[in-house]
């Protein structure tokens, strides 16, 4: 998965589950942007996201895997 497909999964679960969501791509450096959904942020890179990354994102956010 890359960067701009989470952001469009991340904003269809973000309204599915009625939180408020944001990405800011000034607030990261380089090719990095913050993702806001609720009280939560992560980092999201613009290429494609490793395993493992995409997976501490779900835990930064709290997202379930399965439900994303």
């Amino acid at each position: 998965m890359n960067g701009r497909e989470f952001v469009r999964r991340a904003r269809r679960y973000a309204r599915r589950n009625g939180l408020e969501w944001r990405f800011d791509p000034a607030e990261g450096k380089g090719s990095h942007g913050r993702f806001y959904m609720g009280d939560r942020q992560t980092i999201v890179q613009h290429g494609e996201i490793p395993r493992n990354t995409l997976f501490g994102m779900f835990r930064q956010l709290e997202i379930n895997p399965r439900e994303f």
